[in-house]
């Protein structure tokens, strides 16, 4: 005899299940059952319900009404530690807000990497609800500690960066001016090629090409400030620097027998102002605009690379070593009107 399933029956039960399974993540993730209301976070913190507000919309977190219990002891305690950094003058009334939106934009995209990596381990292995929080329970030390050894390894590396660096530029404060080379590379033909890829196929690509990219940019002494999609942001402390590695990846492109796929890069060298990880300033924008400049496999210079790299001045074709800049004049870049920049090839032997 046929068995009849009621499917209709069974999606309350389901949905029970992902609710208990939720709040069982949630309680292991914050390390206790939130038990207090807005107002008893006030309160046990001593930071005043504005702040409190303030701080919570600043994270990026959902903001929730003053009697739904949705907090923990260690919510209280961040907000002490806040307003602690801010009465020892480490954080100033100016750059909390900023420094606050970094750290949560940060951490979001990497919570919901590594939630999705949990997630498709749970598919593949077919796990039970409580197999499935056993693994969280097991992984969350782990990835925690390696989460604070990176920090600090960055902390150390920044450090001895700044320590080296002018002692002009250091008495200035970390949202100084300072000159560096900044680049752009971009995937040629990205929103064409991504249409034909499934979304595991794009991941793929796109983690292919980012690694590519820090791989060269870390090779030459570099630094990966973000990433946008199809594109990349790099420093560099030298112009030849950033020539050299938006020459190799250009070159890469070009490759046939090679699977990172084509590009196009700009490159610019001036004064960059360093922000929370970020940098800003008219170089940071020339280098961006000549990447839409440039053709697929090239990369174009502003003046500033050009004057740094160049002793051998022609009237159209300057050189640097084993390189060679062929001027593009009169080259219209919004924002910027009418300027003059370069195309970097290396010279053939």
């Amino acid at each position: 005899m046929a068995v009849t399933v009621d499917h209709h029956s069974e999606e309350p039960r389901n949905r029970e299940r992902e609710a208990r399974l939720a709040t069982g993540i949630q309680d292991l993730l914050l390390g206790e059952t939130p038990t207090l209301t807005r107002l008893d976070l006030v309160e046990q913190s001593g930071v005043d319900l504005a702040t409190a507000v303030t701080l919570w919309r600043l994270l990026g977190f959902p903001q929730v009404a003053d009697d739904v219990v949705a907090f923990t002891s260690a919510d209280a305690d961040a907000l002490r530690q806040s307003a602690a950094l801010m009465h020892l003058g480490v954080v100033s009334v100016d750059s909390q807000a900023a420094l606050v939106r970094t750290l949560a934009r940060s951490f979001a995209r990497l919570a919901e990497w590594q939630v999705r990596l949990l997630a498709e381990l749970r598919r593949e292995n077919d796990a039970t609800d409580e197999q499935h929080l056993a693994l969280i329970d097991e992984v969350l030390p782990q990835i925690e500690a390696f989460q604070d050894y990176v920090w600090r390894r960055h902390l150390s590396s920044a450090t001895a960066s700044l320590m080296s660096g002018d002692p002009a530029s250091d008495a200035a404060g970390p949202e100084s001016g300072e000159q560096l080379a900044i680049g752009f590379v971009d995937i040629v033909g990205y929103t064409s090629q991504s249409r034909k890829l499934d979304e595991h196929e794009l991941v793929t690509w796109i983690e292919g090409f980012e690694s590519a990219v820090t791989e060269a940019v870390l090779d030459r002494g570099g630094q990966v400030i973000k990433t946008i999609g199809d594109e990349v942001l790099f420093v560099a402390d030298s112009p030849r620097d950033a020539a050299e590695i938006a020459l190799v990846l250009a070159e890469r492109g070009q490759d046939e027998d090679d699977a990172f796929p084509s590009v196009r890069a700009g490159i610019a060298f001036g004064d960059v102002v360093r922000r929370l990880g970020d940098v800003l300033g008219p170089t940071v924008n020339v280098a961006s605009r000549l990447t839409s400049v440039a053709r697929p496999g090239t990369v174009v210079a502003d003046h500033g690379v050009h004057d740094a790299l160049c002793t051998d001045h022609g009237p159209d074709e300057t050189r640097a070593d084993d390189l060679k800049l062929r001027r593009i004049p009169n080259v219209s870049v919004k924002g910027y009107g009418r300027i003059d920049c370069w195309v970097v090839r290396r010279r053939k032997s």
